[in-house]
């Protein structure tokens, strides 16, 4: 096998996620493109500066690789304060208890989730146009999303095993959330002059569901009597919510109950001009395309999972006690988070793999393999080839996976072009992955 840089190959790999494609009149500025004198953002600088809110070297920008973003017009140094935004531009269930909807909510029992409190809102403020107070954040939301609820079925069905079944789950979800509030949401008919049912639909919720999911700040809220019992941990930080993610960055994010602010302090060096990032959280790319709808490129924590019925494709030995040892694995939580990643397969997809390959006269030492304890050269032996196996397995089910996705291209004549190039970039990230896997058990098969 030719030999992989993966480092050098993962450089290849881009985000598509949130790329804008509409061509206008912009002013290029360093290594963003300058997007602050468009009158949506106009407005909500007018608007926020109205709520307290003022950034003086903070400009929104478009950017080759993640689209629409923030750039600093200054340096910025660690412990400098990169964006303060006060409670008053903050979007939480407290923004929605006092409103207009807030005695709606207040008798309607059982009591709404925090999530769904939030969703109402915002797809009524939509729905309120120009009337919406909300208006100059509402029309710098994405209009549709990437995310898993919003990826059709044929294009679900291109996922890795795990994702696609997450995916599914996380349609389903928004659908049941969308069933089981149908009463609450006819309950709010005297605030509309409309049908509520052209108003608080499917496709509205999903909209509201995805502006939370991808959008909020963790914000600890006061639990609120009128509310379910849900965690309330939701804010919606207007003009704060366009810097994206790296996973290299390291910023501290807080409201500071001194100031009343939102802040999020810088923990590293932007030189001028840059794009300020944030870090979601160690996410491998799965859970970016899941959770956020984009894959990030050069991401150290991607992984591909390997599933139980992976494994079961790969056994070919005629062991009776194969269903035992399945079981014994899944007792003991280690048919989850099985993984080959930039070093190879991990620890615990090795460690179950040991298992697999025990002997009939083995039984006495599962435990012992389970905690790392030492086993046999020829098991050993074994353990690597079933794991080339199984990676050759992956490899194959990848390469498959591209090319439906280059046959979809060809019949849909540009149409899911997005979400398919997201599939791809995560397939393809997956694919260096395992090349390098396989390549790495090739040189260090005892």
């Amino acid at each position: 096998m030719a030999c992989v840089n993966f480092q050098e190959c993962k450089k290849n790999l881009g985000r598509t996620g949130r790329k804008r494609k509409k061509k206008d009149k912009q002013t290029h500025v360093g290594t963003g493109v300058n997007l602050s004198y468009r009158l949506e953002y106009v407005q909500l600088q007018r608007w926020l500066k109205l709520r307290g809110f003022t950034s003086c070297h903070l400009l929104p920008a478009s950017f080759p690789d993640t689209g629409r973003g923030l750039m600093t017009t200054k340096e910025l140094q660690a412990g400098d304060l990169i964006i303060s935004l006060p409670e008053s531009c903050l979007l939480t269930t407290s923004t929605v208890l006092k409103s207009y909807m807030g005695d709606y909510i207040k008798r309607w029992k059982p009591p709404v989730s925090p999530l769904l409190a939030l969703c109402v809102f915002l797809i009524a403020e939509l729905h309120f146009g120009t009337q919406s107070d909300w208006k100059p954040y509402i029309d710098i939301l994405p209009k549709t999303f990437d995310c898993a609820a919003y990826l059709p079925g044929n294009i679900t069905d291109l996922l890795p095993e795990p994702l696609r079944g997450k995916a599914k789950d996380q349609r389903v979800i928004v659908e049941e959330l969308y069933l089981s509030s149908r009463k609450f949401f006819h309950s709010l008919q005297p605030l509309f002059t409309e049908q509520i049912d052209d108003i608080f639909t499917l496709d509205a919720l999903r909209w509201a569901w995805s502006s939370v999911n991808t959008r909020t700040v963790y914000m600890k809220n006061t639990q609120s009597e009128f509310l379910s019992r849900d965690v309330d941990v939701y804010a919606l930080a207007p003009y704060l919510d366009l810097l994206n993610h790296s996973a290299t960055t390291q910023v501290t994010a807080a409201f500071n109950l001194n100031t009343r602010c939102y802040e999020i302090k810088a923990e590293s060096r932007w030189r001028r001009y840059e794009q300020v990032f944030i870090c979601y959280g160690p996410h491998d790319s799965q859970r970016l395309l899941l959770e956020y709808g984009f894959v990030l490129k050069r991401n150290p924590h991607s992984v591909v999972y390997v599933t139980e019925n992976v494994l079961q494709s790969c056994m070919t030995n005629k062991d009776k006690l194969m269903t035992q040892k399945f079981c014994y694995l899944k007792e003991n939580n280690f048919l989850e988070n099985l993984t080959f990643g930039c070093d190879g397969p991990s620890w615990r997809l090795m460690t179950a793999l040991k298992v697999l390959c025990l002997g009939p006269d083995d039984y006495s030492t599962w435990k012992q393999v389970l905690l790392g304890g030492p086993v046999s050269v020829e098991n050993e032996r074994m353990s690597f080839r079933l794991a080339q196996s199984v990676c050759n397995y992956l490899l194959h089910v990848n390469d498959k996976s591209l090319q439906k996705i280059d046959l979809m291209r060809l019949h849909n004549r540009g149409n899911l072009k997005e979400q398919l190039d997201l599939i791809q970039h995560l397939r393809e990230e997956e694919l260096l992955l395992l090349k390098y896997s396989a390549e790495m058990l090739t040189s260090h098969t005892p």
